[in-house]
């Protein structure tokens, strides 16, 4: 039966990419921040159990955001290395610094945490701020993570299977986003930020 449905799960990738990664996405995602919700600590004035509204922001960004642009990233990377003829080795190679140095990473980081501080009810300022304090921190545990996995990735795996790569392993790397910059473990450095409700 496995192997029927994932005979069935490639025919819709091949059929209709997008919204494959899209579903794929969200599930992930959801499951990436339910990984988090389980260890992260918790205020005294929050309630215990499963935090919904933060569930349903990870689910969004997965599904909406992240899954649709990521797959246009990979997509052009493919067309990239190959419009200039490069190969092996040095393909991976040359997607890995585009991705993580050149444009990608600090693209979808700072986009995660303006994403999430608006559907927490931010204003464009308290978002841009919280992009300003965290995309760093956030940049350099994505080197010192996604460097090797990307890597490997990009020289074995096939490009329709790339996102999914990433996606599968994004369950723990969400885990950490969620864990580590919640509202929770990590309150904004401004007054105004922490006085404004999560959504």
């Amino acid at each position: 039966r496995l192997g029927v449905a994932m005979g069935r799960y490639e025919a819709a990738l091949a059929e209709f990419p997008v919204p494959t990664k899209m579903a794929t996405g969200g599930v992930l995602w959801g499951a990436g921040d339910l990984v988090a919700q389980s260890g992260t600590p918790r205020r005294a004035d929050e309630a215990a159990g499963l935090d919904a509204e933060r569930l349903g922001r990870a689910v969004v960004f997965g599904t909406l955001v992240h899954a649709p642009i990521a797959h246009v990233h990979y997509e052009f990377l493919e067309a990239f290395v190959r419009r200039f003829r490069i190969t092996g080795n040095r393909a991976a190679l040359t997607k890995l610094v585009m991705e993580q140095f050149v444009y990608w990473g600090y693209f979808s980081n700072a986009l995660y945490h303006f994403s999430m501080a608006k559907m927490e009810g931010r204003t464009l300022e308290e978002s841009a701020q919280r992009v300003r304090e965290r995309l760093w921190p956030t940049m350099k545990a994505q080197w010192a993570f996604w460097c090797p996995v990307q890597l490997l990735n990009f020289k074995f795996v096939p490009v329709r299977h790339q996102l999914n790569v990433v996606l599968v392993t994004s369950v723990v790397w969400t885990g950490f986003l969620s864990f580590a910059f919640s509202p929770s473990s990590t309150p904004s450095k401004s007054s105004d930020a922490d006085a404004a409700p999560a959504s």
